[in-house]
C-alpha cells in the first residue's frame, strides 16, 4: 500500500519547492471499511449534554443530539468510560465492567442511545480500561483477602528492608506525580503495583484468569451491540518480573517524585504486551466472522515511535487496527514550520508495518485543546491535515466549533492529575481546561443542562461561540462540515498524496484519483501573507483553481476561483482546491449549509 516512489526539488525564479510522493493509493476495486471511511467522534460523556439537571452529562443526553452527529457526517462515536465507577479518575477506575454508572442512566437508557445511533447508522464504540480496574472492584476486594481464584488478579509485592524501615519493592513511580507506584495494604501486608492512582490496582495479566476475565467482558459488550473498542493505556499492561530499578531522566525542572524524572523502559511497552494485543485482535476477528461485521480495536500507547508501530502486529499476526497517532498533538506547535509538519506526516506513513492504516488525531480528554495549542486560526487547516490525508480522522468533541481550554481555578479542579500536585503546579498538569461542557447556545449554562450548576465551567465564551450561533454563518464548524462531506469522494478515500513544502512555512498537499478532480490543500503556518505558486509543486494542475473549502480568515469562500501560479494566503489561512469544472462536483457546497 505505501511506496516511495520519487523525490523532486525544483528550482524555478529562485523558489524552493520539494516534493514527495509517498503514498500510493488504491484502484477502484478498493472499499474501505467503516473504521476506514468514518470520522470517529470522541463523547467525553461527563460533558456532552445533561438531561436530568445534576450538571453531568448522560446516556439520555446524548440520545437527545443524536441527529447532531449525521449533521457534521460523523459515523462512529467512542464514548469515554461508561463503567460503574467511583469516578476517582471520572471512570478509568472500573468497580463493575458489566454495568453502567448510574450517573450516566441505566442499561435501558444505554440501549436506547446505542439504538438511536444505530438506526442513522453510526457505530458505537466503547473506552475500555484493561490495565487496571477500582480498589472496589470486587476482585480487588477479594485478592486482599486472598479469596482463590483472586489472590494474584493483581501485582502484589513483598517490602523491602531499607535500613530497618519497611519500603517498596523498587523505585517505581506512579504516572499522577503521586510519588511512589506501590501502596501497602495492611491487610494482605504486601504492597500493590499501580501505574496511576492508589484507587487504580494494576491487573496482573501473568495470570491466566485475568486474561479470561477481560476476554468474557469483551464479549459481553460485543453481545450487547457494541461496534469496537478503544483500549486505554495499553503500553501499560505488563512489568518486568525482576522488578529493576528505573534509571532517572535528568530532565530538567521536575521533582523526583514527578514521573518524568525516570526513564520507563520496564513498565512501559514490555513484549508480553504486544502479544496480549494480538489475542485482544483475534478474538474480535472471530466474533466479527461469525456476525459479517468488522468489530473494530484501536489502542492508545504515548510511546516512542518504532515502539507505536508494533502494535499494529503484521499481515500475519495483526494487532491493533491501529494504535493512535499522537504526531499532530506531542509533535506540532505554534513555532512549526512546513518542514517539521512535512516530516512528521512522513514519519508515520513510511513507518508504519505493510498494508496497515494510518490515523489522525489532533485533540482528546488528556491534552489541551488544539485551538490553544495551536493559534485559533489555523484549526481550520489542522481538519484539513486530520480529514485530507489518508487514512481515519478522529475527532474530540466541540473541536469542531473551535472551542478552546476552558481556565479552571484551583478551587474548582477535579481532575486528580492536577490535585496531586498542589496550588502552585495544577495548572501545568490538570486536564480540566479541555474537558468543559459542550456549548449548544447562548442560553444559561450554553444550553447544557438545565440545572444550575455544571460539574465544571462553562467556556466563558459560549455565548458567542457555540453550536447554534456558529451554524449561522462561515464559521469553524461550517468548515468542518463541508471537509467531512468531501471525505466521501474517490479522490479522498482512494487516492494518491503528494506532500509539497511550498515556502518554508507553507505545506501543500494533493490527493489524486484516476480520472477524479484532484484536490490541492495549502496551509500557511506562518505569521506573514505568503504568496505561493503552487504549479510549481505540479506543473500539471490548470492554471485556474476552484476553492473547495476555505478557512474563516483566508478571504475565500466556495466556489472562487484562483490563480494557481499566485495564491495569496493570509497568516494562518489555508484553502483546499480543486480542478473540478462546475459539472464534475460530485459533492456541491453551499455556504448556507
Amino acid at each position: 500500500m505505501l511506496k516511495i516512489i520519487i523525490f523532486v526539488s525544483l528550482f524555478v525564479a529562485n523558489t524552493f519547492v520539494s516534493s514527495e510522493y509517498i503514498f500510493k493509493g488504491f484502484d477502484d476495486r478498493f472499499k474501505p471499511d467503516w473504521w476506514q471511511s468514518e470520522i470517529i467522534y470522541q463523547i467525553y460523556v461527563r460533558s456532552f449534554k445533561d438531561s436530568n439537571g445534576d450538571g453531568v452529562g448522560d446516556f439520555n443526553g446524548i440520545t437527545e443530539k443524536v441527529d447532531y452527529f449525521k449533521s457534521i457526517n460523523v459515523g462512529a462515536v467512542w464514548l469515554s468510560p461508561i463503567f460503574q465507577s467511583p469516578q476517582d479518575d471520572f471512570g478509568y477506575d472500573v468497580s463493575n465492567f458489566k454495568m453502567v454508572d448510574p450517573l450516566f442512566g441505566t442499561m435501558a437508557d444505554f440501549d436506547r442511545m446505542r439504538d438511536a445511533f444505530h438506526e442513522r447508522g453510526i457505530k458505537v464504540i466503547l473506552d475500555f480500561v484493561p490495565n487496571h480496574t477500582s480498589d472496589e472492584h470486587p476482585w480487588f476486594l477479594k485478592s486482599v483477602d486472598r479469596k482463590e481464584p483472586y489472590t494474584n488478579y493483581y501485582v502484589w509485592k513483598d517490602p523491602v528492608d531499607v535500613n530497618g524501615t519497611r519500603s517498596p519493592p523498587n523505585n517505581w513511580l506512579g504516572v499522577f506525580n503521586t510519588g511512589s507506584a506501590w501502596e501497602w495494604n495492611e491487610k494482605r501486608q504486601q504492597y500493590y503495583f499501580h501505574a496511576f492512582q492508589k484507587k487504580q490496582p494494576d491487573l496482573n495479566y501473568r495470570c491466566p484468569m485475568v486474561v479470561e476475565e477481560i476476554k468474557n467482558i469483551i464479549l459481553f459488550w460485543l453481545g450487547r451491540g457494541v461496534d469496537g473498542f478503544r483500549f486505554d493505556a495499553v503500553n501499560y499492561l505488563y512489568e518486568r518480573e525482576d522488578l529493576i530499578d528505573e534509571g532517572k531522566s535528568y530532565k530538567v525542572g521536575i521533582l523526583d517524585t514527578d514521573y518524568d524524572s525516570l526513564v520507563h523502559n520496564y513498565t512501559l511497552d514490555q513484549p508480553e504486551t504486544y502479544e496480549m494485543v494480538r489475542v485482544w485482535r483475534e478474538l474480535l476477528d472471530d466474533y466479527s466472522s461469525s456476525e459479517k461485521k468488522t468489530n473494530f480495536f484501536m489502542v492508545e500507547c504515548y510511546s516512542p515511535l518504532n515502539n507505536t508501530m508494533l502494535y499494529y502486529g503484521n499481515k500475519t499476526s495483526p494487532g491493533a487496527h491501529f494504535p493512535f497517532n499522537f504526531l499532530l498533538i506531542n509533535s506540532i506547535n505554534q513555532q512549526s514550520d512546513a518542514y517539521d509538519v512535512r516530516d512528521m506526516i512522513k514519519t508515520w506513513m513510511l513507518n508504519m508495518p505493510d498494508k496497515m492504516w494510518p490515523n489522525w488525531v489532533i485533540g482528546n480528554h488528556d491534552n489541551s485543546r488544539v485551538a490553544s495549542r495551536m493559534n485559533p486560526l489555523l484549526l481550520d487547516g489542522m481538519h484539513m491535515l486530520q480529514m485530507l490525508l489518508p487514512g481515519t480522522a478522529i475527532t474530540y468533541y466541540a473541536d469542531e466549533l473551535g472551542v478552546q481550554d476552558t481556565y479552571v481555578r484551583w478551587n474548582q479542579t477535579l481532575d486528580p492529575a492536577g490535585l496531586n500536585v498542589g496550588v502552585l503546579r495544577y495548572t501545568k498538569f490538570s486536564r480540566d481546561p479541555a474537558r468543559s461542557p459542550f456549548p449548544w447556545d447562548d442560553s444559561e449554562n450554553a444550553g447544557f443542562t438545565n440545572g444550575t450548576q455544571t460539574w465544571l465551567p462553562i467556556n466563558p465564551e459560549y455565548w458567542r461561540e457555540n453550536l447554534v450561533q456558529l451554524s449561522k454563518f462561515k464559521s469553524h464548524l461550517r468548515t468542518y462540515r463541508q471537509l467531512a462531506r468531501l471525505r466521501q469522494i474517490p479522490s479522498i478515500l482512494k487516492g494518491d498524496l503528494h506532500l509539497f513544502v511550498l515556502s518554508q512555512w507553507v505545506l501543500g498537499f494533493s490527493r489524486s484519483f484516476y480520472d477524479h478532480p484532484t484536490f490541492f490543500v495549502v496551509i500557511n503556518f506562518g505569521s506573514e501573507i505568503e504568496r505561493i505558486n503552487i504549479r510549481l509543486a505540479r506543473p500539471t494542475l490548470p492554471e485556474i483553481l476552484k476553492v473547495k473549502v476555505s478557512s474563516i480568515n483566508s478571504g475565500y469562500v466556495t466556489g472562487n476561483l484562483v490563480n494557481a501560479e499566485e495564491i495569496i494566503l493570509r497568516p494562518k489561512a489555508s484553502m483546499v482546491l480543486s480542478t473540478a469544472k462546475p459539472n464534475e462536483d460530485v459533492i456541491t457546497f453551499s455556504e448556507n449549509h
